[in-house]
């Protein structure tokens, strides 16, 4: 049994039942084989292309949702049930018989896979062309047709097209629309004009109120007690460390699920977070006192920022404040890849004997289209650098991992005949560096004492950069939009980066 509500009110606007079968009990071979499904670039980055590109070409959008979408699908093989609890059928008993299944009924471990793979077979019977370079994304005539599990997003130029084909899909699916873009996916997405621009709006009210209230940082009724917030989410004057010989964590919430949390809300809609809940995250296994305040901080912060989000306003002037002498024109370049890496910064003498991930680096990325925020990553590095110069190279490689898929995109939809021409002719993305060193390895393929050895893993994209698809640029520190996600940042630099990536 389930309540549905809605995002931004709480309010219950649908009640849902199911009848599940016990997965736990299934034996793989013989009960299911493969179960993995997969969703659209890891939930959002694909999406948010298409979302941004749609604001730039002024597209249409609709929201569909597929009711009761697993049992839609036949069962891969034969499937049996022990008869429910309170079912009665004459002449049968729950020790006696059992039911087969023909529906891919929730609970199945390949339920998930089952449902896609329907889902997949039916629309390219429709006319549906399925992207090579996301599984999720299907193309028709001039629309997109975006899919995670069964909450879909269709978008393009032509409204009665969209319209014909919510219609199409009728004809072999149960599937309702859900007229223009709302809740998705726990975000609430709300579309103004700021003039003569769209602006589209992504926040996570329900969801930050609940973290809150994991927290124990709302005021109850009656309570005069006024919940003080911060206004960043992590101390710029001291690291957190593994704390080994501090006090255990008293668990006066729940650290892994306020955490898990944080995580969600940090890779949907406020990605200036991702520095701070990710230090924190380090420490799930065995969090101490200092991990816990911690976490409490990044709730004060919440507390005072509840109602914000992030502004994918394309083209904003915010992204672009600085002077980047004869770098092209941001609705030439199309995609940005702002990178940064800070070198061992979290090096602890006390705990480095207990703990050898104190001397690694940390490093982050965001990758913007149209100035919109895209992709955002900060993260440990997996071996440890030996030279600010590495760190920072390695972190240029890492991040190109996510930019060429993304490129390659933005070409098949050009390949598609996508009214996307109109942005750009060219696909090209500009990368963003504050390490010279770092630079001059990307740019010149050439052997040096000190970086000879490199592993070849990390030159993969030097051939993107040497056809002109990618363009390295020095930027300056204080204008590194990345350094956000590896350093905790004052005041003055953490609004200034901010505003660049959310737009307030």
């Amino acid at each position: 049994m389930k309540r549905k509500r809605r995002i931004f009110t709480g309010e219950i606007y649908r009640h849902k039942s199911r009848i599940t079968v016990d997965g736990s009990k299934q034996r793989y071979g013989i009960d299911y084989d493969e179960t993995y499904s997969p969703v659209i670039t890891s939930t959002w980055p694909a999406a948010r292309f298409f979302l941004i590109l749609s604001l730039i070409q002024d597209w249409h959008t609709r929201q569909l949702d597929f009711v009761l979408a697993y049992p839609q699908a036949n069962v891969d093989r034969d499937l049996y049930m022990d008869i429910p609890k309170g079912v009665h059928i004459p002449g049968t008993g729950r020790g006696t018989h059992v039911l087969k299944l023909i529906k891919n009924l929730y609970g199945q471990r390949q339920a998930g896979r089952v449902w896609y793979d329907h889902l997949t077979r039916g629309l390219k019977e429709l006319g549906f062309v399925q992207s090579s370079v996301d599984e999720c994304v299907f193309y028709y005539k001039t629309s997109v047709f975006l899919v995670y599990v069964d909450d879909t997003i269709l978008l393009g130029p032509n409204e009665k097209e969209l319209a014909d084909i919510i219609t199409l899909l009728q004809t072999k699916f149960n599937v309702e629309s859900e007229g223009d873009l709302g809740d998705y996916l726990g975000i609430r997405l709300r579309k103004y004009k700021d003039g003569d621009q769209t602006v589209l709006e992504l926040t996570q009210p329900q969801l930050i109120k609940s973290i809150l209230e994991d927290l124990n940082l709302v005021s109850k009724d009656g309570d005069k007690h006024v919940i003080k917030s911060h206004q960043v989410p992590a101390l710029s004057t001291k690291l957190i460390t593994p704390d080994l010989k501090g006090p255990k964590f008293d668990n006066r919430f729940n650290y892994r699920r306020v955490i898990g949390k944080l995580l969600y809300l940090e890779k949907s809609s406020r990605p200036e977070l991702a520095y701070a809940v990710h230090q924190c995250a380090r420490f799930c296994n065995d969090p101490r006192q200092s991990h816990g305040e911690a976490v409490k901080r990044i709730g004060r912060y919440l507390a005072g920022t509840a109602d914000k989000g992030m502004l994918l306003r394309p083209n904003d002037s915010t992204l672009h404040c600085w002077t980047h002498g004869s770098l092209p024109k941001p609705a030439d370049a199309l995609f940005d890849c702002w990178v940064d890496a800070s070198h061992a910064a979290e090096w602890n003498r006390a705990s480095a004997t207990d703990d050898a991930a104190t001397a690694k680096s940390r490093m982050g990325w965001v990758i913007t289209f149209a100035g919109c925020p895209m992709l955002w990553a900060s993260k440990m590095q997996t071996e440890i650098a030996l030279s600010s110069t590495e760190a920072e190279y390695i972190a240029l490689s890492q991040s190109m991992r996510e930019v060429l898929p993304v490129m390659a995109l933005m070409k098949e939809a050009q390949a598609r005949k996508l009214p996307v021409n109109a942005v750009s002719p060219t696909v090209h993305c500009r990368l963003f560096e504050d390490n010279s060193g770092a630079i001059e390895i990307a740019k010149v393929p050439k052997m040096r004492p000190r970086t000879k050895h490199l592993n070849i893993k990390y030159h993969h994209f030097r051939s993107f950069v040497q056809d002109g698809s990618v363009s390295v640029h020095h930027v300056g520190t204080a204008d590194q939009i990345a350094d956000i996600f590896t350093k905790p940042l004052n005041l003055e630099l953490f609004q200034k980066h901010r505003k660049a990536l959310l737009g307030w």
